[in-house]
């Protein structure tokens, strides 16, 4: 099973849920999965830290899962302590979102993250970074999951801006994959998210110059 975190970074991570190499293309089919990403993301479900998921999608110790596909325990994303289906499709709206932006040349890319931090609820916390103040981006208190997971992202792709990356953030070229990536090759021509996309992209270029 493909692990969802490949970067490290939500901003990315979150937009590569979607793979067109599969034949169900979506990566969070339902809250099991949504829990797990957040799991290995490090970004909090709320479900309680002893609540574990079964290998058949249940919820055990610090939870249960609901009637209607809900979770429900300590401390959950939605009214009552539940994960529901509307938090679920909240995300994959975030996502949806993040990929437009990313999907966007530049300085179309730069206008359209403006806008969508400015729909955002982001509080802006100073904290100390060796002596000198530092600038952090977070969600309010009260934010729910698709807020938090919508706010680190800008915050994310902020920073990418600031070290100089912004212009080596991509989409894979290998077609049906739209992976994102970041280049970190020197001469910053890398136009494939992985070596298997850049493989098939130059065994189908080869075919197409066979015919």
């Amino acid at each position: 099973m493909r692990q969802f975190a490949e970067t490290g970074l939500v901003a990315l991570d979150l937009a590569n849920t979607w793979d067109e190499y599969l034949d169900d293309p979506e990566r969070l089919p339902d809250a099991a999965a949504l829990r797990r990403f957040c799991r290995e993301l490090g970004e909090p479900s709320e479900l309680g830290e002893h609540s574990e998921l079964t290998e058949g999608g249940e919820l055990t110790e610090g939870g249960e899962l609901t009637e209607g596909g809900e979770m429900g325990g300590r401390g959950g994303l939605a009214e009552g302590g539940k994960l529901s289906v509307d938090d679920l499709r909240a995300v994959r709206a975030v996502r949806e979102r993040l990929r437009a932006v990313l999907s966007c040349d530049s300085p179309d890319r730069t206008r359209a993250l403006a806008r969508w931090a400015g729909e955002l609820p982001i509080r802006v916390v100073v904290e100390d970074s060796d002596g000198a103040p530092r600038q952090r981006l977070t969600a309010p208190d009260g934010a729910d999951l698709a807020e938090r997971l919508a706010v680190r992202s800008v915050a994310e792709l902020l920073d990418l801006a600031a070290s100089g990356d912004w212009e080596r953030l991509r989409l894979c070229a290998a077609d049906p994959c739209k992976d994102a990536f970041v280049d970190q090759s020197r001469p910053g021509k890398r136009q494939f998210c992985s070596t298997r996309c850049a493989n098939r992209a130059h065994a189908a270029a080869s075919r197409a110059r066979r015919r």
